[in-house]
């Protein structure tokens, strides 16, 4: 009863997210069929998007399944053991790597339980050991290199395999929660968001907090901190570098474009498993539940859907030259600062509010016991870094220009088509601009995602500090882009 009583509270504290059980059960079921629309909506056989949807009041089935290269097997065409097993083996070696190669030992932020987990941090050492060997190979056996192709040919049965371990391992930790009990010597302990008692919500938002398995011979894993900067950051990296090569399979050359967006995409990615250890003051890890939200974002969300630019770039190379690549270049080097300097100030400001680098900043004492900043990159705005992680969204979308194309069969020698080297051609034609519903997404969906983040964390800091917080906000008064919202 009194377990009950205490759920009850925690529901009517948080309330529901992304409206409630209606909301994620569309996000649950819907989002992995957008993911697989864009697969085939633009693709290497028909064009972007696939010529028969542009026309949709004549549209034929038959029709468009031959353009998006629908399996002839239909749905079990989307899997296969091959995809499957070679997936799992790479999970397995991410693993591997986070147990024998050296790493940094932390605690994390202090829990309601009053506990401190440890933490090992060696993603940025696992990723160079896995980038090494690609580029041995790539040296030996250039755009042929074996998992370059086998990549590029097995896309969706790839896709398909990460999604059904982001239900699997969402349902695992799910059943798992179950086994919570307080005072535990684990420091096991249930997110406050995720117990609201509807089961498909508590499955999608996380039950448990920072779910751990003791796996033989590997030892004990945090899941929600390995998926969180492994597989899924690591792999987009690995999915830009076979989207690279297959262009050069394709055409002959490899573009500055699909150069450019791969380069700075990977130095986003090490960059975060370089700071590995300012995961743990993110809300991910201190508030966020470990469920279907973060198992799907973590391995098929960002992988598949933060390298479609160069996917698109495969088909139909752009180049920007040097007045292009300066102009890019600047607008992620300025977000990019951002982001960086404001999360850095933050973190020695939360380690030693005394070193000499942030001594001089103005804050507000909360009831709480802790200090708000004021001054500095935090009284331009309540989440600048925010700022600055979507202006360097920006950059990966606008190498693909005005996008949208249309693969036309081979001889057909259209003025101004790029030809392929199997001799079909790749031209604007009536697909262009339609093109950037695929290219410039991850933008939009980017400023959604922080503006959601932004108001979640008001909601959780205004049930935290109260008075202090309309206090702070009547000084810094916008949320993250600076006299504009």
């Amino acid at each position: 009863m009194a377990a009950k009583s205490k759920q009850q509270a925690v529901s009517k504290t948080h309330g529901y997210q992304f409206f409630g059980p209606p909301g994620v059960a569309a996000i649950s079921f819907g989002l992995p069929v957008l993911i697989y629309a864009f697969s085939f909506a633009c693709n290497d056989i028909s064009g972007c998007p696939a010529p028969s949807l542009l026309h949709p009041k004549s549209l034929d089935l038959e029709t468009l399944k031959k353009e998006v290269g629908w399996p002839e097997n239909g749905v079990r065409g989307l899997v296969s053991w091959e995809a499957t097993g070679w997936t799992l083996a790479y999970y397995l070696l991410s693993a591997l790597l986070y147990r024998v190669l050296p790493g940094t030992e932390v605690e994390g932020t202090k829990l309601a339980n009053g506990g401190r987990l440890k933490y090992k941090f060696n993603a940025f050492s696992s990723t160079m050991f896995i980038l090494a060997i690609c580029a041995a190979g790539t040296i030996a056996q250039g755009a042929e290199f074996p998992l370059w192709t086998f990549i590029a040919d097995n896309y969706l049965q790839i896709l398909t395999t990460n999604i059904i371990i982001a239900y699997a391992l969402a349902t695992f930790v799910y059943i798992r929660s179950f086994g919570v009990k307080p005072g535990n010597p684990e420091f096991r302990e249930l997110a406050a968001g995720g117990v609201t008692g509807n089961m498909l919500y508590d499955w999608f938002i996380g039950r448990e907090l920072n779910p751990r398995i003791t796996l033989p011979l590997i030892g004990e894993i945090d899941i929600k901190e390995f998926m969180e900067v492994r597989p899924g950051l690591t792999g987009w990296i690995l999915l830009n570098c076979a989207f690279t090569a297959k262009q050069y399979r394709t055409f002959g050359f490899v573009t500055d474009s699909i150069v450019f967006i791969t380069v700075v995409q990977a130095f986003y990615v090490l960059d975060c498993q370089f700071m590995e250890t300012a995961i743990l003051t993110t809300m991910d890890i201190t508030t966020d539940g470990f469920g279907f939200m973060l198992s799907f974002g973590d391995l098929v969300w960002v992988p598949f859907i933060y390298s479609q630019q160069t996917r698109y770039l495969s088909v139909h190379p752009q180049t920007l030259g040097a007045l292009g690549l300066a102009g890019v270049g600047v607008l992620l080097l300025i977000g990019f600062a951002i982001f960086r300097l404001s999360n850095s100030q933050k973190n020695a400001f939360r380690s030693n509010p005394n070193d000499p680098r942030v001594a001089h900043l103005k804050y507000i004492e909360t009831k709480a016991g802790t200090r708000l900043l004021i001054s500095g990159w935090w009284g331009i705005a309540r989440h600048i870094n925010y700022f600055g992680d979507w202006l360097q969204a920006w950059p990966y979308s606008l190498p693909t220009g005005l996008a949208g194309y249309t693969i036309l069969s081979a001889g057909t020698a259209v003025e101004g088509a790029i030809r392929m080297l199997d001799g079909r051609e790749v031209v604007p034609g009536e697909a262009k601009g339609w093109g950037i519903i695929f290219t410039y997404f991850y933008v939009l969906y980017f400023a959604v995602l922080l503006i959601h983040r932004d108001r979640r964390d008001d909601e959780k800091c205004s049930l935290k500090y109260g008075e202090d917080w309309e206090k702070y906000k009547k000084i810094v008064r916008w949320r993250i882009v600076p006299y504009i919202y």
